[in-house]
């Protein structure tokens, strides 16, 4: 067994590598390979414990591989544009802010990337923040609040994996998680209007879409609609469909419908480039999985617990939040969190569901650090400065605190 200490240094080791802009993947290999050794564990336990924390990655990995195909569909297709776009012009220039928060809310909750969601959109949010005199952290933070609502319903890879550790089907977590978002949207829209004059205004933006070329609104939900229904089969019927088979299924009719039969390779190969990132990130992930998994940690938290008179039910949505403060991601978050602390927290009384579903809204409260991608590449969307992006942060963790502490009352009134 490892002890607390070593898993808390490799850790901090791979925390530190990472803010010094070192590969991701790597820095968490090299922290698991020390905080095995100074834990404890000689040097063939320690890639062992490794190695096994890896290999209960895989599950997840094929499933976010499989995610990818349907984000390349929408994304390569324009569907993803023509719903953002189409949302804003249902709900025209006076609600606005309003589209642009739904606009990365449907994005991100169908299972496109948080980060692509927000590139997607910010083109859109640019040109009618000017129109409306709004400054560049209002619109960001538009961005930012609707795609971290919709990221805690869908089917991305934070989702997928609190779904596999806790064993449970994926739109369960997914469903259980609605009204948390809907509280996140409405106070993301509050925060956006306080913002609005706050931080640097937007000079100029036009947009340079290519409107004749999308596909109609119908042909570009129809794909993440199925993988949807798929999903929830479960729930109504007999009938369980794997993610590994809704979301490529979910694929092909995006496929079909925007007539993109003969670019099904190319889409594919899209959606293998998008996801190999994350792919290796998990795997990388893994590695450390595997030397918390084998040490003390899980059940030192459960004492630190005990001693600060916090419940133990708190430890799923406290654990989903301490790993993404980590490792800045929620996909990271939510792997770390619910493969460690799984069992301690339905020995706290939670349900496989419940559990689930407060790891992934934790996951998602600090997934926004600098030490992360979606803070940098958010910024960049809208061309904002440092410091200003430093200063939206609270606003962010607020929302994220938000959605979570709603997700966990409503999980302890059906306990």
């Amino acid at each position: 067994m490892i002890t607390t200490f070593g898993a808390l240094v490799g850790l901090f080791i791979s925390v530190i590598l990472i803010l010094k802009k070192y590969e991701p993947v790597y820095s968490l290999m090299f922290g698991a390979l020390i905080g095995g050794l100074v834990g404890g564990a000689d040097l063939l336990n320690t890639i062992e414990f490794m190695i096994n924390g890896a290999k209960d990655i895989f599950p997840s990995i094929l499933r976010v591989l499989a995610s990818g195909f349907l984000a390349a569909c929408l994304i390569k297709t324009g569907s993803v544009n023509r719903i953002s776009e189409e949302i804003i012009k249902a709900l025209g220039d006076k609600h606005s802010i309003l589209g642009i928060i739904f606009s990365t809310f449907v994005l991100a909750a169908v299972g496109v990337n948080l980060d692509v969601a927000i590139l997607t959109v910010a083109p859109i949010g640019l040109s009618l923040g000017s129109k409306l005199n709004y400054s560049k952290m209002s619109v960001l933070l538009a961005l930012l609040g609707g795609g971290k609502a919709g990221n805690i319903i869908s089917p991305n890879p934070n989702t997928l994996a609190a779904a596999d550790n806790f064993n449970v089907d994926i739109s369960n977590v997914m469903m259980s998680n609605v009204t948390p978002a809907i509280f996140g949207i409405i106070l993301t829209l509050l925060l956006t209007k306080l913002l609005s004059n706050k931080g640097s205004k937007i000079i100029f933006n036009t947009l340079n879409k290519e409107h004749e070329s999308l596909p109609s609104l119908f042909c570009s939900i129809i794909g993440p609609c199925t993988s949807i229904v798929l999903l929830s089969l479960g729930n109504f019927t007999d009938i369980t469909i794997d993610p590994l088979i809704a979301l490529p299924v979910g694929a092909m009719v995006s496929i079909i419908a925007t007539n993109n039969t003969k670019n099904t390779n190319e889409l594919m190969a899209f959606g293998i480039n998008k996801m190999q990132g994350i792919c290796l990130l998990l795997l990388g992930t893994g590695t450390l999985v595997g030397i918390i998994q084998s040490s003390n940690l899980q059940q030192s938290t459960i004492e630190l617990l005990d001693i600060l008179n916090i419940p133990q039910f708190l430890l799923a949505p406290i654990s989903g939040m301490i790993m993404s403060l980590a490792t800045a991601s929620s996909t990271s978050g939510s792997t770390i969190a619910s493969s460690t602390f799984s069992t301690a927290i339905l020995a706290s009384g939670l349900s496989n569901v419940a559990g689930a579903t407060l790891v992934n809204a934790g996951s998602c409260v600090f997934e926004q650090l600098p030490h992360g991608s979606l803070f940098h590449t958010s910024g960049s969307s809208v061309e904002i400065s440092l410091s200003e992006r430093f200063k939206l942060l609270p606003y962010e963790i607020t929302l994220g605190l938000t959605m979570t502490a709603v997700s966990t009352i409503i999980q302890l009134i059906l306990l």
